[in-house]
């Protein structure tokens, strides 16, 4: 029976192959991509991914059913870790322009399986985005027609009771994706002309809002009376929180474009830094003028602003907020439809999926088949499916990648560069005397050995570290950790980081209501999740990183990552058990499709040498043994991605 199990060389090959990272080009410049894109371009293509549904819908569902008022702090809180993760985008935006966003940021830190399991959430998330929006582009369409065409369907099709489906088909949203999918089909510059002047459209419309409804403010709406301020309290402001992700899902947007940038280094961390902070301003005083205008539990979720407006008697406003708000969301509907191809592209030129989406049109020079396809994936969700089923389910596979990009963050920065390594000593070049000083030309007489052995001391410590490697300030308490490569402590201490942050979440959410533990035991698990977080901070901390690039590096490494990790760890377990288990689902189906496709068909196989026989060096050690090691030695011709599998023997003198 021994003979079935696999050897553990097949073991470490195939554990090797899950975690290979994908090898960069040398001008990392270089693109069949058109380079064409501003600071503005992008910034705009990031306001109209984020703004749209999620002003105009989701900030009326979570006031009225999760969070009250206090939406606007969920707004708050969502930003502010929006921010932390936006600055993560951003440092590998501007280090690595090449379309994919989170799954290439994570393919070429920390290994294949990851990226794939990254890159196949962002599919769903963006597939998620398009069919939120045009439900809510649906609903408020139908909203200026006082719902004729909800009553229509519903007394001509029928309507459904199953949880977490629509009450009914929703033929409009399905006809809108395939409106957009077609626009989108004929190429980036149509794309681009029209989500420039949609986003103009929803801004106006936006400033409109502001004014008006703080002329329309009623103070007493946040009074007791009312409900207060956060009726829900501090569990419903963090659920609001996870659901109110769905709003800042734009940026990854500009992240997606980097490899059409003209300038990534520094279009991708300005256009992020000005597009998530306008987003912010804009939702939360969009959600302030909201719940001051009506008491935010007769708010209509389908369409708040709206239905605001036309409830104090501004039936032309409420018509003026619902036309603007579909031009908002169809900017929203480009820009989701505009990222998904180019996702699928990367995934596919790499060979971790279906090879048939890498097509290019030649006229058109978009990946239409990827857009063909998705489109009609999206309008068959958007068909189907609740909004708010599918927004917290757009939210989970969301906080993954952002917590995945934030750990990428970390082993990239303790990671050599490709010009790290040093170069080796020219065989043909003198070494310096033993009489030559570090000048170079400075004579300099040893009383004793000992004293020559204290200036190497001194040479050695002022030498410069590499990235991953021990600091000296901490080599003589750390000294047994000097043995490791460089970054393989790092990567570990990431590891036991994200397990901590996750225990330590896990107490916090679940420990006083689903686990009901006492006090002394929730006090004592608290307390040794949160030091075996600190310490693997601190131990990371305690490494060299990378020197200062000349792009954007985000401040504080590794603490904003960490910071970022444990907050978005924190908001996904506040999700649903059904979310996680349609979660769960979905990442079976995506294991399936890279255990039965990508692995085998992935390009870094091709760089990957095959097991040959090499030529051996005959080492004689001077010990007085009469067998002699024949030591493989691997050609200098061979890359250092992989090692071929060698053959050693040992001979006999």
């Amino acid at each position: 029976m021994a003979r079935w199990l696999p050897r553990s060389t097949d073991l470490t090959r195939f554990c090797q192959k899950l975690n290979r990272v994908k090898t960069l080009e040398d001008d990392m410049m270089e693109t069949s991509f058109n380079r064409c894109l501003s600071t503005i371009d992008l910034t705009l293509l990031g306001i109209g991914g984020m703004v749209g549904s999620g002003l105009y819908v989701l900030t009326g569902t979570v006031a009225k059913e999760i969070a009250g008022p206090a939406v606007i702090v969920s707004f708050i809180i969502a930003g502010f870790a929006s921010l932390l993760a936006a600055l993560c985008y951003a440092e590998f935006g501007a280090r690595v322009p090449k379309t994919g966003s989170a799954y290439m940021f994570t393919y070429v830190s920390v290994g294949e399986i990851w990226a794939f399991l990254i890159g196949w959430n962002v599919l769903l998330e963006y597939m998620i985005g398009g069919a939120a929006v045009a439900r809510a582009w649906s609903g408020y369409l139908d909203s200026i027609f006082n719902h004729k065409i909800k009553n229509f369907t519903e007394t001509h099709v029928g309507a459904w009771q199953v949880p977490f489906l629509a009450r009914y088909p929703d033929f409009l949203a399905a006809a809108i994706l395939l409106v957009a999918t077609t626009f989108i089909s004929f190429g980036a510059k149509v794309s681009s002309w029209l989500n420039h002047v949609f986003s103009a459209i929803s801004m106006g419309i936006i400033l409109f809002i502001l004014i008006m409804g703080f002329v329309l403010a009623q103070p007493k709406n946040w009074s007791t009376q009312e409900g207060g301020f956060a009726p829900y309290g501090l569990s419903g402001i963090m659920a609001g929180t996870a659901t109110c992700f769905y709003a800042f899902v734009g940026f990854d947007v500009i992240a997606a474009s980097s490899e059409e940038a003209r300038n990534p280094q520094r279009a991708v961390p300005r256009a992020i830094a000005f597009s998530l902070g306008l987003a912010t301003g804009a939702y939360i005083l969009v959600s302030v003028v909201l719940t001051l205008m009506v008491p935010w539990h007769t708010l209509d979720p389908d369409s708040a602003l709206a239905d605001a407006f036309y409830r104090r008697g501004y039936a032309w406003a409420g018509f003026l907020v619902a036309a603007g708000s579909i031009c908002a969301m169809n900017t929203v509907l480009l820009s989701n439809l505009f990222s998904l191809p180019r996702i699928v592209y990367a995934m596919a030129e790499d060979g971790l999926f279906f090879q048939v989406f890498s097509r290019v049109h030649p006229r058109t020079q978009v990946p239409v088949v990827g857009i063909v396809v998705f489109g009609l994936l999206m309008a068959l969700l958007a068909l189907v499916f609740d909004l708010e089923a599918l927004v917290q389910f757009l939210s989970i596979g969301t906080l993954l990648a952002y917590t995945f990009v934030a750990a990428s963050i970390i082993v990239l920065r303790f990671q050599q560069q490709k010009g790290d390594v040093p170069a080796p000593v020219a065989s043909g070049q003198p070494n310096p005397e033993p009489h030559e000083g570090p000048s170079g030309g400075e004579l300099k007489e040893y009383e004793s050995f000992s004293d020559k052995l204290q200036l190497v001391d001194r040479d050695k410590s002022k030498e410069q570290r590499e990235p991953g490697q021990l600091k000296a300030a901490f080599e003589p308490y750390l000294e047994f950790l000097s043995d490791f490569y460089p970054g393989e402590v790092v990567t570990v201490a990431v590891v036991t980081l994200m397990v901590s942050a996750i225990c330590l979440c896990s107490i916090l959410v679940f420990g006083n209501t689903h686990l009901h533990l006492p006090t002394w035991s929730y006090s004592l698990l608290l307390v040794l999740f949160s030091l075996g977080f600190l310490l693997s901070l601190l131990l990371i901390w305690a490494h060299e990183q990378q020197h200062s690039t000349q792009t954007f590096q985000i401040p504080l490494v590794p603490l904003s990552p960490a910071l970022s990790i444990i907050l978005n760890i924190y908001l996904m377990l506040k999700l649903s058990y059904m979310t996680w288990l349609r979660f769960a689902v979905w990442l079976l189906l995506g294991l399936l499709v890279y255990f039965g496709y990508g692995i085998w068909h992935s390009k870094e196989n091709l760089r990957e040498p095959r097991p040959q026989r090499v030529s051996a060096r005959y080492v004689v050690f001077p010990g007085g043994s009469l067998e002699e090691r024949v030591q493989a030695v691997q050609p200098t011709s061979q890359p250092a991605t992989g090692l071929p599998d060698t053959d050693t023997d040992d001979c006999k003198r």
